[in-house]
């Protein structure tokens, strides 16, 4: 026969539960009453830095409320994210979510946190597309010339990025695993010196963001072969897609969204969603959005949920197939 537990512990329980309920009702409701943190786990300065500070200062005009952007760099963005995780989930603490979350699963033997668990997604920003550049003296005008040299040479051609499981890195093995290709990857320290060893020749190629790729090109210093979207970008509307170049496979954007300390109220979860995709809608927020190269892509929690798990998947049989080691 089943013990029966006190009608008083039941009652307790419940009162306890709709306490619960009713103080995070009045938060959500009240929400937000003071400043509200976004912790960007890279330093100052970055795409995805620049890109949140532009819609989440429109964001802030529209809730009355600062949203404050505090730089936590280190251990390639594990330290931000951990500090996210471990803050109040009250709805006055935010992450700048980006690519690079995914691809720390490849690259650490093992985190402080889940991504997929211990973060609760709030909303997408923006895609930030690559173009494939070679310095025109290499006579690479097509993905096929580049693609023709590294066959007739295996194992002889190279491409930089900018660190191990960085964008450029990610990009570059996703296009060497779809066209076959022996070359060899050679990371750097940064994007500045991995851009000034492809103009000397000493690299073959490059996936840069299209902004700082951008000026570049038009001078003449760099050849744009190919873009790592799947349609063309607006401004660069003459250079072919890497998939209409043959290899869809090889596609690839870095994101950026936010994210917040899991359990957060849904509410206020909403309601920030809400306000960021009414951002990303205003004409003047997506010009300046795209003038940077970034593509406005507004989501629902669970559609970014869903894109998520995504990325995570496929960042971890990128890292099987092409044989990335974790660094620690």
């Amino acid at each position: 026969m089943l013990a029966m537990k006190p009608r008083w512990t039941s009652l307790v329980a419940i009162a306890a539960s709709l306490a619960v309920s009713a103080v995070s009702g009045v938060a959500a409701q009240d929400w937000p009453a003071r400043a509200v943190l976004v912790v960007s786990p890279f330093a100052a300065g970055s795409a995805n830095d620049t890109v949140a500070r532009i819609v989440l200062d429109q964001v802030g005009r529209q809730l009355g409320q600062a949203f404050v952007i505090e730089n936590r760099p280190g251990g390639g963005g594990v330290v931000g994210v951990a500090s996210v995780v471990r803050a109040e989930p009250d709805g006055y603490t935010f992450l700048m979510s980006s690519a690079s979350m995914s691809s720390a699963v490849i690259l650490h033997r093992s985190l402080p946190y889940d991504e997929l668990r211990d973060l609760e997604p709030v909303a997408m920003l923006t895609t930030q597309p690559s173009v494939l550049i070679a310095a025109p003296g290499k006579g690479f005008r097509t993905i096929a010339d580049l693609v023709a040299a590294a066959k007739a040479r295996p194992g002889e051609l190279n491409f930089a990025s900018a660190g191990i499981g960085s964008a450029s890195h990610i990009a570059g093995e996703r296009f060497r695993l779809a066209a076959g290709l022996n070359v060899q990857h050679i990371p750097y320290r940064g994007p500045v010196e991995a851009l000034a060893d492809l103009m000397t020749g000493r690299i073959d190629f490059y996936f840069l963001p299209i902004a700082p790729a951008l000026p570049l090109i038009e001078q003449g210093k760099v050849a744009a072969l190919a873009v790592s979207t799947p349609q063309r970008v607006l401004l660069l509307p003459d250079v072919p897609t890497i998939a209409e170049a043959g290899y869809p496979n090889a596609e690839y954007l870095f994101w950026g969204g936010l994210s917040a300390p899991a359990k957060t109220p849904r509410t206020i979860v909403d309601a920030l969603n809400r306000e960021v995709n009414k951002a990303l809608g205003m004409p003047a927020i997506r010009e300046k959005l795209q003038n940077l190269g970034a593509e406005p892509k507004p989501m629902t929690p669970d559609q970014f949920a869903k894109f998520l798990a995504g990325d995570v998947a496929a960042m971890v049989k990128l890292g099987k197939n092409a044989n990335i080691t974790p660094t620690d």
